[in-house]
């Protein structure tokens, strides 16, 4: 699997996804903004620590820019974004996050890797399942991104750890991540 993914989104939820396109995409709006949110929140956390929030800086600007073309998108599509809901993927996934230092700062890199990974291949999916579109061209366009956003998460989980740590607890939490998604409901969500 792909990125340290341990299953598969069941083949179905593209299906679901592509009927319900508009409510996907102001889904995916939202999960841009939060993951510009998330590292902004890195940035709260670690201001100690200046690559880190060199990096969670760019990020940002770019997680923004995203929710911006995702946006437009939904304009061009005569649909608005709807009122943001929880994200029971994501939530599931945090609860695992382990509370002190510095184990919360290694898994909290972890799981953004792995919430970064799962669009990924998401996105893939979606762009198998869509024609030639302005929707599938903005999911090629942004799938590149978050497999970097991956590695740049996994290396600041190696920095702030060793390798040999990091990487044990990614094998724990993609076992985890991989029961989340195995009992999730094919919904038009990024992530759900």
């Amino acid at each position: 699997m792909m990125l340290n993914l341990k299953s598969a989104t069941n083949a179905a939820w593209a299906r679901v996804a592509v009927e319900q396109l508009d409510v996907l995409l102001s889904d995916h709006a939202h999960c841009e903004k939060k993951a510009a949110a998330a590292a902004i929140a890195f940035i709260n956390r670690y201001p100690m620590l200046p690559a880190l929030v060199d990096a969670m800086t760019a990020h940002a600007r770019e997680e923004l820019d995203h929710l911006d073309r995702v946006h437009h998108v939904l304009r061009a599509r005569n649909a608005a974004m709807i009122r943001d809901t929880a994200d029971p993927y994501v939530n599931q996934l945090l609860a695992y996050v382990r509370r002190g230092e510095p184990a919360y700062q290694l898994d909290a890199l972890i799981c953004a890797a792995l919430i970064e990974a799962r669009s990924c291949e998401r996105f893939q999916l979606l762009i198998d399942a869509l024609p030639a579109c302005e929707e599938r061209r903005l999911f090629e366009e942004l799938m590149p991104s978050e497999a970097r956003h991956y590695a740049m998460f996994m290396h600041f989980a190696r920095e702030c750890s060793s390798a040999r740590e990091a990487e044990a607890r990614l094998e724990e939490l993609s076992l985890l991540e991989a029961e989340i998604v195995r009992a999730l409901p094919n919904e038009p969500r990024m992530h759900g």
